[in-house]
């Protein structure tokens, strides 16, 4: 028989949830001003500070910065370093996982050593710079991916997730004539797909969100990714990319709808992306996180 709550558990109940509620306001609230922001007309927002919901809704905004190729483009650049840097990282980290996740591969330890080491300390940002610029990477897209190609914190994370993996599988691969690659691409993978779900996520969103690296490295502005132009959008507070020619003559550029709707162009689109990964998320990250 199920006992009913107590006045006591009650208060501390609506507690709880009230505090949830306030810290889920508290996140929430920022987003829905920026996006409600976007869509409100110049005039009202600079006479309303603070706005939750259009009262006069505008478009004026997206259409300024989708009036030329500069955001668009930094969009695709985007898009495309996201995609190609995902693969990359995912790609290199596997082929370095798989075979340190073996017991009895010569030298594992100094190598998880070595890894280790480079989580704790870093040549820092001109050592870098200098590596990349005697790469001849400057000023090119690979300097935005190369780099960063393997993360020693989800190495070591997937490292782990192979290593729980049962060893009778593998033995029965190679009872079949199966090799080393086939077994990683038939038998591992696809027993891999959330831990290689989650961090598709965490490379994508760390590529989506990189804008330091594209300030050091890339010296053309026309190859500048999204978070950069936004950077210069937000930092300058000028809407001046945008074509004027295509409004009235008395149109004036609305510079802070233009940072709003901006910030939404910048953010929804890796948003989009989490719904599609969420259920594999936390189960990648803890499966992979027991076994040291």
């Amino acid at each position: 028989m199920i006992e009913s709550k107590t006045w006591g558990n009650r208060l501390i109940d609506i507690c709880i949830y009230g505090v949830l509620l306030t810290f889920s306001l508290a996140t929430f609230l920022p987003f829905l001003y920026v996006i409600s922001a976007s869509f409100t007309a110049s005039e009202v927002l600079m006479k309303q500070t603070f706005v939750l919901f259009p009262t006069k809704f505008s478009l004026d905004a997206y259409k300024y910065i989708f009036s030329t190729e500069t955001l668009s483009r930094s969009l695709i650049v985007t898009i495309l370093v996201t995609l190609a840097g995902t693969f990359v990282n995912l790609v290199f980290t596997i082929l370095m996982a798989y075979p340190l996740a073996r017991t009895h591969l010569a030298g594992r330890k100094p190598i998880m050593l070595m890894i280790v080491f480079s989580m704790l300390f870093s040549g820092g940002m001109i050592p870098t710079y200098l590596v990349v610029k005697s790469l001849g990477m400057i000023n090119t897209y690979w300097s935005l991916i190369l780099p960063g190609a393997i993360s020693a914190f989800n190495l070591i994370v997937l490292k782990n997730f192979f290593q729980q993996l049962p060893d009778g599988l593998e033995e029965s691969a190679k009872i079949d004539g199966c090799n080393d690659f086939g077994i990683l691409l038939r038998i591992v993978l696809p027993l891999s797909m959330p831990a290689i779900a989650t961090f598709s996520l965490f490379y994508a969103v760390g590529h989506w969100n990189t804008f330091f690296n594209a300030i050091l490295y890339l010296n053309d502005h026309t190859k500048w990714p999204i978070q950069v132009l936004l950077r210069q959008i937000v930092i300058l507070s000028e809407g001046g990319i945008g074509d004027s020619s295509a409004f009235d003559a008395n149109f004036v550029p609305p510079s802070q709808t233009v940072k709003m709707a901006s910030i939404v162009v910048a953010t929804v689109p890796i948003l989009l992306v989490y719904p599609m990964l969420q259920k594999h998320f936390a189960k990648g990250v803890f499966l992979g996180s027991i076994k040291g």
